[in-house]
């Protein structure tokens, strides 16, 4: 959100004495420079914090498949008005991808004998949006007819019902309907079923029928809004440390996400027990979102898909299994299937299977990174056949290497990484992939990271990036207005090297509010509501406004927060299409800076376009409470000449877009 009004000069841009202003910023309009990549800024996506099921993607139905480590995990059986009954998981081995079903036994009907099932924290529903209600059933020995599906609210009474009848002795997906009364965050599910006897269900599904782009098996539309809302250059996915698993049984196989959604193979998520301080044991994966519907966000948002695939090691934090080198060869091939699914024709297997799902044209994926936090020479010696193989048979296909975790949170890290580095300067990938977890002070202290990176190598991908407010895996981090500035002033240090750094973004993408597992986050949501942190906007503003080309600047007379750090930090580009300057300018201090703006070699027209994003305090932070309590301020600021004065306020990040001509 921007908010916007029109102010005079006085506001923003001060005509101002000669030596007034301490600090200097001067820009070269006249010598635009390399060109900065369109992925610039993108975002990366990984099922932590609840981000797919029970957040992106919109199923409301906790464990529909019945496939969960508990078979009733998320259920339990209702007895109503003298009801007798149970109900139990049956194997059928006919079904390895899909082999649990429930079988519910009804003696005596009562007043009603069924299920309930509490969503994911509870379901948010809307008054008046639909719900549609799916269910694979067959009745066996007795007289059940149908069910009556119940939505039942926070304060338990029911707020929509529906019928099923029609039940036969073969599987048959059956559909009702249920429009919510009122609108509720807390909302669950019963299914009743009326007579006797045997009856077997599998695939219970409530989906809204707001998704984006009102897709059956969709996404929720407020959450892909704030993605699109971001003109990311790319997607990232599906993680992370979801890629590697906590070992390879548990790692990211993608042709078990795609077709079907029966015959999508559940597994458990890593997050579900990585975190004494937060144990999820509901948290799995049904890969209702995968890695079709991947790519079809991406196509949405208008950015690079950029899928990360398994090499043959689950995580080095965890058990650090890996497959033997003689044995590589399916992970292998698995990443050949992957581009052709992405890119193929529709007479070869996977473009076909591409082609059935919705999409016979190619998704024109670019780019694909092999491992994720992977070190040491075990990375190295899987990573060479991967990339052979691949660059034989798609030779356009850019590779994105890793350097380990962030080297200050994992044993001799520091070592680690230079040897790997010594590594990808002789391999050469197009890209190499640095993480960091770190304080807040160290993101404002190295904002000149990448001034000396040898222009020679490997381009360099920022995948992984976050202010810690408290420390590294902390539950008590939060997404402070001091870790969004600090961030943006390292951010002006990529921009000022856009010419090596060709990607970046910020991770973790998404949070549940009841169900996080590991914070700061950039988007946060509960079942009905979501919002942008501080960093958010941040970042946003920076995907909005990355210029196309490098402009050179000097910035002089900047006062110091200490011995490593100065109180503004800026970076400046090029809008060839605009025609306009934008300055970016991050002032850290508790006062007021002014600084005189001289804009060389060019003229500038008479008004520019000011953002502000600021608060009182450094510990201000957005909140479900108070979502826009940080967001930008726009205002039109007239120009008095090629040299003018621009107030900084204390603690804000500014944006500047000058035109010139």
């Amino acid at each position: 959100m921007i908010k916007q009004c029109v102010v005079g000069l006085l506001l923003i841009i001060l005509l101002a004495p000669a030596g007034y202003a301490q600090v200097r910023i001067t820009v070269d309009a006249s010598r635009p420079g390399e060109a900065i990549s369109p992925t610039m800024y993108g975002v990366f996506f990984e099922d932590i914090n609840f981000g797919a099921d029970g957040g992106l993607y919109a199923e409301l139905v906790k464990n529909r498949s019945f496939e969960f480590d508990l078979p009733l995990r998320g259920w339990r059986i209702l007895k109503r008005g003298g009801a007798e009954g149970r109900a139990y998981a049956v194997r059928n081995e006919a079904r390895p991808r899909n082999p649990r079903y429930l079988r519910i036994e009804i003696d005596e009907q009562g007043l009603g004998f069924g299920l309930h099932n509490e969503g994911f924290r509870g379901m948010g529903v809307k008054q008046g949006v639909p719900c549609n209600l799916s269910l694979e059933t067959r009745r066996g020995k007795g007289n059940v007819t149908g069910l009556r599906a119940e939505l039942v609210g926070s304060d338990q009474t029911t707020m929509a019902e529906c019928r099923i009848t029609g039940l036969t002795e073969n599987w048959q997906t059956l559909k009702c309907r249920l429009v919510p009364s009122r609108t509720d965050s807390k909302a669950t599910l019963n299914i009743l079923f009326q007579g006797e006897g045997t009856v077997d269900i599998d695939m219970v599904s409530l989906f809204p029928t707001d998704t984006w782009k009102k897709r059956e098996n969709g996404l929720r539309a407020d959450l892909v809004q704030l993605l699109s809302d971001m003109k990311p250059g790319f997607l990232r996915f599906p993680g992370g440390c979801i890629v590697e698993g906590f070992d390879l049984s548990q790692r990211y196989q993608w042709k078990n996400t795609v077709g079907d959604l029966k015959d999508r193979v559940v597994t458990i998520n890593r997050w579900n027990f990585e975190f004494k301080h937060r144990p999820t044991p509901d948290y799995y994966q049904s890969f209702g979102l995968g890695f079709y519907e991947y790519f079809l966000l991406a196509e949405d948002l208008g950015a690079e898909p950029m899928p990360i695939i398994n090499c043959g090691m689950a995580c080095q934090f965890n058990t650090a299994e890996l497959t033997p080198l003689e044995e590589l060869a399916p992970y292998i091939q698995d990443a050949l299937d992957l581009i052709e699914f992405a890119n193929g024709p529709v007479s070869s297997r996977w473009g076909k299977l591409r082609a059935d799902l919705g999409h016979p044209l190619p998704f024109n994926m670019k780019m694909l990174g092999i491992g994720n936090e992977q070190w040491g020479p075990q990375y190295i010696e899987r990573y060479i056949p991967f990339a052979k193989a691949v660059k034989d048979r798609y030779p356009g296909i850019k590779l994105i290497a890793a350097t380990g975790s962030d080297g200050t949170i994992f044993p001799n890290g520091e070592a680690e990484i230079e040897y790997l580095w010594e590594q990808w300067r002789k391999l050469k990938p197009e890209f190499v992939d640095e993480h960091f977890y770190r304080d807040p002070e160290w993101f404002l202290e190295n904002t000149d990271w990448y001034d000396n990176y040898d222009r020679s190598g490997p381009k360099l991908f920022v995948g992984e990036y976050a202010a810690q407010s408290v420390g590294v895996g902390s539950p008590d981090n939060r997404n402070t207005l001091k870790c969004a500035l600090y961030e943006a002033a390292f951010m002006t240090g990529m921009e000022r090297n856009a010419d090596v750094v060709r990607m970046s973004c910020y991770a973790p993408l998404f949070g549940h509010e009841e169900a996080w597992q590991w914070r700061p986050d950039l988007i946060w949501f509960d079942n009905l509501k979501s919002y942008g942190s501080v960093n958010y906007h941040v970042q946003k503003l920076f995907s909005l406004n990355p210029g196309t080309h490098m402009v050179p600047s000097q910035v002089s007379g900047v006062p110091g927060i200490n011995v490593k750090s100065r109180m503004l930090n800026v970076s400046t580009t090029w809008d060839k299409n605009a025609r306009e300057v934008i300055v970016k300018a991050v002032n850290v201090g508790e006062r007021l800076l002014t600084a005189t703006m001289d804009l060389k070699g060019t003229q500038v027209g008479k008004t520019m376009k000011v953002i502000v994003l600021s608060s009182g305090k450094l510990t201000d932070e957005n909140t479900l409470e108070e979502p826009d309590k940080i967001v930008p301020q726009e205002t039109i600021a007239k120009i008095p000449g090629t040299s003018f004065d621009v107030e900084f306020k204390p603690y804000s990040f500014t944006l500047l877009r000058i035109p010139v001509k």
